[in-house]
């Protein structure tokens, strides 16, 4: 049964439907950029210092570090920015999930009492019709 909400329930459920997609690709954005955090500090470790050379290979196996304390960096920013886009998504989500479900229970509200007011005139015209069979009856 329809009701005046159902459009607006429809709305309310399709909004609600994009911002769980837009957490489902928050949280894949939250975990790539944490595995990349976690990578880049492998890479960190795994980059050696060189005990004897040239002052080249020192100069070399310095930029090496400090190239990889950037991404490091970066990595620890895009990690922040996916957290923040998962809390920004909690949030849209919760409150599209608040409008939908204000609105069905707006559309159920409805419905219930046009059902009511169905049930209450063909109650009105049993008896009308109890009345006339009746009074046939009667005469």
């Amino acid at each position: 049964m329809k009701s005046r909400f159902t459009p607006l329930v429809k709305i309310k459920k399709s909004a609600m439907q994009r911002s769980e997609q837009f957490m489902q690709r928050a949280n894949v954005n939250l975990y790539s950029a944490s595995t990349a955090l976690e990578l880049s500090y492998g890479s960190l470790k795994n980059v050696d210092s060189p005990q004897k050379g040239s002052m080249s290979e020192m100069l070399a196996s310095r930029a090496l570090l400090a190239s990889q304390r950037e991404v490091i960096n970066h990595n620890k920013e895009w990690v922040a920015f996916a957290k923040n886009q998962v809390i920004q998504a909690k949030t849209q989500l919760k409150t599209d999930m608040i409008e939908y479900e204000k609105f069905q229970y707006l559309e159920l509200q409805e419905i219930k009492a046009e059902l009511k007011k169905i049930s209450v005139k063909e109650a009105k015209d049993l008896d009308e019709i109890a009345l006339i069979t009746y009074t046939g009856k009667k005469r």
